[in-house]
């Protein structure tokens, strides 16, 4: 699992570079021919990790409901995020990462409520949702990839 999570850190830095690179502007900016923005994507992702292996765990999120509900699948910005909202997700892409390997290697995954992914493939434990949440963080660093060309 070391190696999970080191692919996972690699897929936050490459996302918070983001932050580092680009204007609140441009990280809401939505381009032409696209359905979500930088910022959403990151929102996203991180939203994701924390349904995927917290809730299907039935342990507790470190995101808020209002969060879910903002960047969860199927939603798509309403709203420009002010600066207060893209300091909490960047800190979130670290602060989420670091708590799920701790809570990994003390073993508070016990259970796991199967879940059948949009790609067809069925999540049946955390490891297979941690697995799993690389693939999806990698699809939306290549949607990122192709919206940054156009901001």
């Amino acid at each position: 699992m070391k190696d999970t999570f080191e692919v996972n850190r690699t897929s936050r830095k490459m996302l918070n570079a983001y932050f580092e690179n680009y204007t609140l502007d441009q990280l809401n900016k939505v381009p032409e021919g696209f359905t979500n923005n930088l910022i959403w994507n990151i929102g996203h992702v991180i939203v994701t990790q924390q349904l995927l292996v917290y809730k299907l765990s039935g342990l507790p999120m470190m995101v808020s409901e209002e969060m879910v509900d903002k960047y969860r699948k199927g939603t798509k910005p309403e709203q420009d995020v002010t600066q207060a909202e893209a300091d909490q997700i960047q800190a979130l892409l670290f602060d989420t990462l670091h708590k799920t390997e701790v809570d990994f290697n003390n073993g508070l995954f016990v259970n796991y409520q199967e879940y059948p992914t949009s790609t067809g493939f069925v999540l049946e434990s955390t490891v297979g949702a941690l697995h799993f949440n690389n693939f999806h963080e990698g699809l939306h660093l290549g949607i990122m990839l192709s919206i940054r060309k156009f901001v």
